[in-house]
């Protein structure tokens, strides 16, 4: 008899037989077994839970969010026009008041949160603008608080610029000494097109030197003469850096004209350049300045994908100077994509689930210890859905949240009782006469 720490019994599988029910066995930190339902033996000791059928995925994974400017939306005012621009204005401004503690305590509530939706990977941006390096500093302490249950990236984001703000470059090296696992630039809000290329050639440079992850803010305008995604491909191409490339936002590609886009796209993929959109924030930001009809503000995401680039998605902000909404789901982000890029068949609709999944965890660069396999890390989410439509449609967090073998989350469906004459269809009056 097989000694196994935790049973989960009766689930559905992705890509599963409609009706085929699956065993789950877990061993300390990893997957044990997967059987057919009914062929694991019972494991005297184990914890058995039966999953009636329903949804087991590998966790979600957030592959770009910001955690230092989570819960900041109106200090010290709000967003009134929705633009970048303003938000980076009041960024500006609330970075000044920055403290670890601040940082800390902001950031573990919204990765608490997350976890309860199933997150447990993710990559967080750390603006390192400021002499202090302040975010950065709280963001890797918090990295190595939740090493036991989540996978934490952070990325050195120089927010002001390299070349318009030159004190980050010597930032972003210490950064690195800090232990940021990569770099960013965002060559779009450098002074011109020459900064912005300057910028990147150094961002690579100093990958190139570190062997450390590139993730750039990329043409996050709705202009088409913002065409930074060709240059980064191209030095992804160039360094050899390839896979450990990626490209945010890219909201510029909706406004390409076709014949160029197609040529874009070939060099992507040749390249290996990854691409995260962020279909929240960038519905409600991009077109501010459109006429009517108005542009919908995101990558071409499923041109993009359809042509072979990877291509996951991303909450990105939650209440922040930039964004006045958010919960941090992925379930969220996906539903507002399928919306937005037109992808609402059925196996459109699977492939955003992907975006969530196991494309957020290429970005990060963790397949080889991810996924519902034996043998890898036990953990997984459990969802009270039959499949991917569903699981959109209804956006529900997690009946149970496993990560490295130990439940984490456990959510209690919620119970809505109606009035009795909704509930029977028929009035109070007509019930009393019938």
């Amino acid at each position: 008899m097989q000694g196994y720490d935790l049973i989960f019994r009766n689930v559905s599988l992705p890509g599963a037989q409609s009706g085929s029910l699956s065993d789950i066995a877990v061993r300390g930190p990893h997957i044990a077994a997967i059987r057919p339902a009914g062929e694991l033996e019972e494991a005297a000791g184990a914890q058995e839970i039966d999953g009636s059928g329903h949804l087991a995925l590998p966790p979600f994974v957030e592959p770009h969010i910001h955690l230092d400017t989570v819960l900041t939306a109106g200090e010290p005012a709000y967003n009134v026009s929705g633009t970048l621009f303003e938000g980076i204005r009041l960024w500006q401004q609330r970075k000044l008041l920055l403290t670890e503690e601040d940082v800390l305590t902001r950031a573990e509530a919204v990765l608490k949160a997350q976890v309860s939706q199933g997150i447990l990977h993710v990559r967080t941006q750390a603006d390192i603008s400021d002499p202090g390096l302040t975010a950065l500093r709280a963001l890797l302490k918090l990295k190595e608080r939740v090493k036991p249950y989540v996978t934490l990236q952070v990325i050195a984001f120089p927010q002001d610029g390299l070349i318009a703000c030159p004190a980050n470059e010597g930032r972003l090296r210490q950064a690195l000494e800090l232990g940021a696992d990569g770099i960013g630039a965002i060559p779009h809000g450098e002074p011109t097109r020459e900064d912005g290329i300057a910028s990147l050639d150094m961002a690579f440079r100093l990958a190139e030197e570190h062997g450390c992850f590139v993730h750039v803010f990329c043409d996050e305008l709705d202009d088409p003469g913002s065409r930074f995604l060709e240059a980064v491909a191209q030095r992804a191409l160039q360094t050899g850096l390839r896979e450990k490339v990626t490209a945010a936002h890219a909201n510029a590609t909706a406004y390409y004209p076709d014949a160029y886009f197609a040529k874009l796209l070939g060099l992507l993929v040749r390249s290996g350049t990854q691409v995260v959109s962020c279909p929240l924030i960038s519905s409600a930001m991009q077109g501010r300045f459109d006429p009517y009809p108005k542009g919908r503000g995101i990558a071409r995401i499923r041109e993009l994908w359809q042509g072979g680039v990877n291509v996951a998605l991303a909450h990105d902000d939650i209440r922040s100077p930039f964004y006045p909404l958010g919960t941090g789901s992925l379930l969220q982000a996906a539903h507002m994509a399928a919306h937005l890029a037109h992808m609402t068949g059925l196996s459109e609709m699977e492939e955003l689930v992907r975006m969530i999944t196991e494309r957020g965890a290429k970005v990060l660069g963790i397949e080889a210890e991810y996924g519902l396999q034996e043998g890898k890390p036990a953990s997984f989410v459990l969802l009270r859905v039959s499949g991917s439509a569903e699981l959109l449609r209804t956006q529900p967090l997690p009946r149970y949240v496993v990560s490295r073998g130990r439940i984490v989350a456990v959510t209690s469906p919620p119970v809505t009782a109606l009035m009795e004459e909704f509930a029977t269809g028929r009035s109070s009056k007509e019930e009393a006469v019938s």
